[in-house]
């Protein structure tokens, strides 16, 4: 695919203090795609890896600005981690099927909802785990990991939220009613706090970032809603600083035809450990899916939306979790 280069957009950035922030830049990368774009995440080379979610693909972005395919047929995956072990781990949905995605050359293929993981060197794929107790899972959809080097995942069509420790003992936090759709998950630098996006677009439903104490055992504690998008578009991925704070992405240009408004703005909503909001990344297009930080300084973040990747350079270094 010969990849296309779009022009550099403004970037427009506000801060809730009284003095607003002066403008920086958005890029947008040499990574121009044909379908919907999700889950970036990054190695320690510079290699940027995200997913085309239509087309059922991974992509690879590299340092220098060159695309390439890193994977075909990716069963659906969304959230991608790039894990310490340097593997690439994959929430994979196989929810696109049917003839509503003829367009993919996939689409016809059955394969199992299922977390794995990808040897970088070799394009290996490994299966983690497909199932939880004998029942499969419905579509794991991100994917985030603690110092311990457990691995926390959300299941959004299904409600919940499972820990797959590195002896592959599988947990399930938490599940239906205690939440909806869980979406977005992450975990802070300390490992002490998890948050957890609520992304329920029906009427009434949670569209929220919770937050938990998370605890060494790796077990959870202490729900407290942190923000609150109703009646907008919930937040959809997250990722965090070195400072952690908590960088959102969320909102719509445009309705949907869901229950969601457009009250909450589309793009980056940077906030505060105490659920003060810092600051607001605007990003031009529709719909602004999910962000990793990359870099040689770690101060680059990546964003993800609508058919393109997208960056900014940032003031604090990210996290890579």
């Amino acid at each position: 695919m010969r990849p296309l280069l779009l022009p550099f957009a403004a970037l427009l950035l506000a801060s809730c203090a009284p003095a607003p922030e002066p403008a920086a830049k958005l890029e947008a990368t040499p990574a121009t795609i044909t379908s919907f774009t999700e889950g970036p995440t990054a190695d320690a080379a510079g290699n940027i890896y995200f997913t085309e979610t239509i087309n059922q693909r991974i992509m690879k972005l590299s340092p220098e600005g060159k695309l390439s395919v890193f994977r075909e047929n990716s069963n659906s995956a969304n959230g991608l981690l790039h894990h310490p072990d340097g593997h690439l781990v994959a929430c994979e949905g196989a929810s696109l099927k049917g003839p509503q995605f003829g367009g993919s050359p996939h689409a016809a293929e059955e394969m199992k909802p299922r977390l794995t993981r990808t040897n970088l060197q070799t394009g290996q794929v490994e299966v983690l785990t497909d199932n939880f107790e004998g029942q499969p899972f419905t579509g794991p959809n991100d994917v985030t990991h603690d110092s311990q080097n457990r691995l926390y995942f959300t299941d959004l069509p299904g409600g919940a939220v499972y820990r797959l420790d590195p002896d592959k003992k599988l947990t399930r936090l938490l599940t239906k009613p205690e939440i909806q759709r869980p979406n977005g998950i992450a975990i802070a630098p300390d490992d002490k706090t998890l948050y957890l996006v609520e992304a329920n677009n029906q009427e009434g439903g949670a569209r929220m970032i919770r937050a938990y104490d998370l605890s060494s055992a790796g077990t959870l504690s202490n729900m407290r809603v942190f923000h609150n998008f109703y009646p907008g578009r919930s937040a959809d991925g997250l990722c965090m600083d070195t400072q952690a704070n908590l960088y959102a992405v969320a909102g719509l240009h445009q309705k949907r035809g869901t229950s969601e408004t457009l009250d909450t703005k589309p793009g980056v909503h940077v906030f505060s450990p105490a659920g003060q909001l810092l600051k607001f990344v605007s990003v031009p297009e529709d719909t602004v899916t999910n962000c990793t930080f990359a870099g040689p300084d770690n101060k680059t973040l990546y964003i993800t939306a609508g058919k393109g990747l997208y960056r900014f350079a940032n003031d604090i270094p990210g996290t890579r979790r």
